[in-house]
């Protein structure tokens, strides 16, 4: 529901019903409130304005066209009340928005929300004089996402405390559900905060659980916990174990060790079967996989040979071995053992030949290119400088790249076409919601 236009409340602050939850101010406030008017929304996802000296201001939760009073000190401030509201504010859907650390622009409208990820995406692209036409971007759904990372603290014997780091601390926001998260997940938060419970034998341990949703059930891959002293004693080891059983979960794992496995996890990539490694990654939306999947494969359609290059654990691989035979590689051995093993459960594929290999220090050089027409490569939020670099050199006729970080998605970008690449489009893809992040696929061709 859209706020009215008028001011809520005259001047109520923030923090209202009608603004959601007020966020917790890390620093001393200092300073005079100041009225403020925002002009746009910058790269963190916060409200841009400017004082009558022309120094910015940056103020969480405000939308361009607002006037909202802010408090604090410097140029990042905190909001104190929005006095004229947008027509585009509506009201956030998670009780916890503005204190949890995980969303920042529940606030906005859902149109206006994505208009703005994809302007920041052009004018990202333009930083390195690049142009190039933008199809519409592909959003997730509320209650999409398969894998979420939840903060663990002590609590009671039986139960920890359990959710998202806070806005701008350390401390912890305990949860009672999550709209971005699969209504799965939410389900499984009390079982979480009993299997985290005995993790605390260490006084510095701080565990993170990273929960994913697979066919087998829930995967849990635990980091954090204080392993200088020996680890989990055998009692807790027990203790998580039991607790494990009782929520039916698929597998649990401490920094990759298995302490618990009932089944093992499994996802579906094409018409490929794959046993996960412990903490393997995946895409956070089954949705917006598929439809990446889907866009690559076209994209790759009529291909002779093709790399899959930070491959994964065959995300795209599967698919593109459909079209063709696929040079698969990615730096994790286990990775690459998982895409081995499943391509004896997907009978009629072109051929998968899977390499451990750190792109970084030893990327696929332009002469071992030569039998390969086209290459498709999903590197980490650094980017594939290295490897860009024997692209451009290579005789690779058709080049896709994935990417979560606009920013080195261009710097990459700009190598290929600086070597005779044409950037043809850009499919947006807004995997996790609410956040100023964009992932994205490109595809270029000589």
């Amino acid at each position: 529901m859209k706020h009215s236009k008028r001011p809520p409340g005259k001047g109520q602050r923030f923090g209202s019903q009608r603004s959601g939850p007020r966020p917790t101010v890390s620093a001393p406030i200092s300073g005079p409130p100041l009225d403020l008017r925002i002009d746009s929304v910058g790269g963190e996802g916060d409200g841009v304005g400017k004082t009558p000296d022309g120094k910015t201001i940056y103020a969480p939760f405000a939308l361009p066209g607002e006037m909202v009073r802010v408090i604090g000190g410097g140029e990042r401030r905190e909001l104190d009340r929005v006095l004229v509201p947008s027509a585009e504010r509506v009201e956030p859907p998670c009780p916890h928005f503005g204190v949890c650390g995980g969303c920042a622009l529940q606030h906005w409208e859902a149109k206006a929300y994505l208009s703005w990820k994809v302007e920041r995406l052009r004018g990202t692209l333009a930083l390195q004089h690049l142009e190039t036409d933008i199809l519409p971007a592909i959003a997730a759904k509320l209650g999409s996402r398969r894998r979420i990372a939840l903060h663990a603290r002590k609590g009671t014997r039986d139960e920890a405390l359990l959710g998202f780091k806070a806005r701008k601390s350390w401390s912890v926001v305990e949860i009672s559900r999550c709209p971005v998260a699969d209504p799965r997940l939410d389900a499984a938060l009390p079982a979480l905060r009993r299997l985290a419970a005995p993790l605390f034998e260490h006084h510095k341990s701080a565990p993170t659980l990273h929960v994913t949703l697979t066919a087998a059930g829930l995967d849990i891959d635990i980091s954090g916990v204080e392993a200088k002293s020996g680890g989990l004693s055998a009692d807790a080891r027990m203790t998580l174990a039991e607790r494990a059983a009782e929520a039916d979960f698929a597998r649990v794992t401490i920094d990759g060790e298995i302490a618990f496995m009932a089944r093992q996890p499994t996802v579906r990539f094409g018409p490929a079967t794959v046993a996960l490694p412990a903490g393997a990654f995946l895409q956070a939306t089954v949705e917006a996989e598929a439809m990446m999947s889907a866009f690559v494969a076209r994209a790759a359609a009529g291909a002779g040979r093709i790399a899959d290059l930070f491959c994964g654990v065959g995300t795209f691989t599967f698919p593109l071995a459909a079209i063709a035979p696929v040079l698969a590689v990615e730096m994790s051995a286990p990775a690459i053992r998982a895409v081995t093993a499943a391509t004896a459960t997907a009978p009629g594929l072109k051929g998968i030949v899977a390499e451990a290999r750190d792109l970084v220090r030893r990327p696929v050089l332009a002469e071992e290119l030569k039998r390969i027409d086209t290459v498709v490569f999903d590197p980490p939020r650094s980017g594939a400088a290295e490897q860009s670099a024997e692209l451009a050199r290579s005789s690779v006729a058709r080049v896709i790249g994935v990417s979560c970080n606009p920013a080195t998605f261009a710097r990459d970008a700009k190598t290929l076409v600086d070597a005779g690449f044409v950037l043809k489009h850009i499919l947006p893809v807004d995997q996790f919601l609410w956040s100023p992040h964009i992932e994205l696929v490109g595809v270029f061709e000589r």
